[in-house]
């Protein structure tokens, strides 16, 4: 349990308070994310004992940044109700073909989980059906499924977009996003597609460069996953869904008559039509389930003229907890830079704002849980929102910063979707920094972390994350940031190795929370309301409440509509 007052007064006495800052602390950052990673705290899975001691140990820091409570009834948390599974052995996985069954082996030739509300996760022979990239896009004139039945099925999906690896000339070629990843090409939107049609379950073969991570990654949560508690009456999931390794689909589909490299040539095609593999998936394995109760943690600094109006700031407070030995025999991914460095540096920009005069909009910083489980905190909140969306200037998210030292550019990520974009570009130049666009498009971080349960919503957002690409560092040069961002995707990214170490340089991290300030600041003392591109597939749920921001929606043909 939580201590009884951890919504309650402060829990360290005034004298104890930072004063506010004039400038970003590394030294305060590095403190934070120290202690946040340290073995006390275990990983910070969301409804753990880890849990008590980071809610408390959060509220301290948020009340020492001199934030006011802005959560539920004046407290500082929102309460999320969820549920925790784990798939528990004895379990079995196997795929008949041909009057025979074969073993998939778990975690090594396939990965599952489930986030239904169940105890026994069970499926006897079901119908196996290729779908493709099992998109349904009609606005691009894209449909995979072509009204093929899939209830009681499972679905088997390629990762990533229909024009992810197509050539000039191929008829998906430019229909998405090329490299750059859309929700489409996303794990959430195919599980969720699937379950939207009737499956049973949901297997999607994985590939390291359209995944845009490892099959390291994919296992790390070792069968265990979570969900908010769905209300009455809301779509299911599909009982299980996963990955499944590239060698045992390519496997699966020659016994079934099919050569992979063929069939995904013919998913790149609108003309693209489901495959019924002759096959079946068996599963029977028991799930541990476990209700309960986790919180978000909001502050807030009030805005003077506009305290109805908001800009929002972001970063989670979850790690992945206790896990498998690595080869030193460490349990706990820390999660230091992912996102712990993340929180200090919002921390840091909070004190900022203290330091100087009242924003004219409210100023909301919030500590997200259970996003490495889905982006269930931030998904939770967007559906029971204490702050409208609908008068949320932009949100502003941290999410895994870098700490090999100060770099020349900054890296956006999701270009081409708002006029933040442009905020981003003169904020930079402000600092003497240019802008680079995201190097790996291809891994879909715009839709991977915190801010798109905003995005989806309608309000803009921007995304600071090292993941994106390689910095410009001022020392090395981009070969020194493609050396920094290759050995941490490689071997610490949700992993045991993700870990504070003394010698971190955060001259980095602090430009960007100085950056994110400085666009933070530029909104919440403006009467300005930045815009979605006519591209972007969130322009229209915006447009939708122009009229509580007192905006008129743009008419016919203009900003390129």
């Amino acid at each position: 349990m939580l201590p009884a007052d951890h919504n309650g007064p402060p829990l360290l006495p005034p004298a104890n308070a930072v004063p506010p800052a004039a400038s970003v602390s590394t030294e305060r950052m590095s403190e934070m994310t120290r202690v946040l990673a340290s073995d006390e705290f275990q990983g910070r899975a969301p409804g753990t004992a880890a849990e008590e001691k980071t809610i408390p140990y959060l509220i301290q820091q948020f009340q020492m940044a001199g934030l006011e409570p802005a959560g539920e009834n004046a407290t500082w948390t929102q309460t999320v109700p969820m549920i925790r599974t784990k798939l528990a052995a004895p379990m079995s996985f196997a795929v008949r073909q041909r009057g025979q069954s074969v073993p998939l082996s778990f975690p090594d030739d396939i990965y599952l989980s489930t986030v239904r509300d169940t105890e026994v996760a069970k499926i006897a022979n079901a119908p196996l059906v290729f779908v493709g990239y099992g998109v349904h896009a009609p606005e691009r004139g894209w449909d995979d499924f072509k009204g093929v039945d899939l209830h009681g099925k499972v679905a088997l999906f390629l990762v990533n977009d229909p024009d992810f690896e197509a050539v000039a000339g191929e008829p998906a070629a430019g229909k998405f996003g090329g490299k750059a990843m859309t929700f489409y090409g996303r794990w959430v939107y195919k599980y969720d597609e699937a379950a939207r049609r009737g499956a049973i379950g949901a297997l999607i073969v994985h590939e390291t460069e359209a995944a845009g991570y490892g099959w390291n990654v994919v296992k790390s949560s070792g069968g265990e996953n979570y969900n908010i508690v769905l209300p009455a009456g809301a779509q299911q999931p599909v009982l299980l869904q996963g990955w499944i390794q590239l060698p045992a689909a390519e496997a699966l589909l020659k016994r079934a008559g099919y050569d992979f490299a063929t069939l995904k040539r013919q998913a790149r095609s609108p003309d693209f039509r489901p495959i019924d593999l002759k096959a079946t998936f068996a599963a029977d394995t028991k799930v541990e389930l476990a209700h309960l109760t986790s919180h978000n943690i909001l502050g807030k600094i009030t805005g003077s003229a506009y305290p109805a109006e908001t800009v929002s700031y972001g970063g989670h407070w979850d790690a992945y907890g206790i896990g498998p030995p690595d080869a030193q025999g460490r349990t706990m991914r820390p999660g230091a830079a992912d996102d712990a460095l993340g929180l200090a540096a919002m921390l840091e920009v909070a004190r900022l704002f203290k330091a100087g005069p009242a924003p004219q909009r409210t100023l909301l910083f919030t500590a997200w849980t259970a996003e490495e489980r889905g982006l269930l905190g931030s998904e939770y909140y967007a559906q029971h929102p204490l702050y409208p969306m609908e008068t949320m200037a932009a949100n502003l998210t941290f999410d895994t910063l870098q700490w090999a030292g100060p770099v020349r550019d900054a890296v956006l990520i999701g270009r081409g979707q708002s006029e933040l974009e442009r905020y981003l570009e003169e904020a930079a130049r402000a600092q003497g920094r240019y802008v680079t666009p995201e190097s790996h498009p291809e891994r879909g971080l715009f839709y991977r972390a915190d801010h798109f349960s905003f995005a989806k919503r309608g309000v803009p957002v921007l995304l600071d994350m090292a993941l994106a690409g390689a910095y410009d560092m001022v020392d090395g040069g981009r070969a020194a940031g493609d050396r920094w961002l290759d050995a941490f995707t490689a071997t610490c990214y949700h992993q045991t190795c993700d870990a504070w170490a003394p010698s971190w340089n955060l001259a980095g991290a602090a430009q960007e929370a100085e950056l994110f300030h400085a666009i933070g600041a530029r909104l919440a003392n403006s009467r300005e309301w930045p815009r979605w591109n006519a591209a972007s597939e969130f322009r229209q749920v915006r447009e939708k409440s122009a009229a509580s921001r007192g905006e008129a929606v743009p008419a016919k043909g203009e900003r390129g509509r």
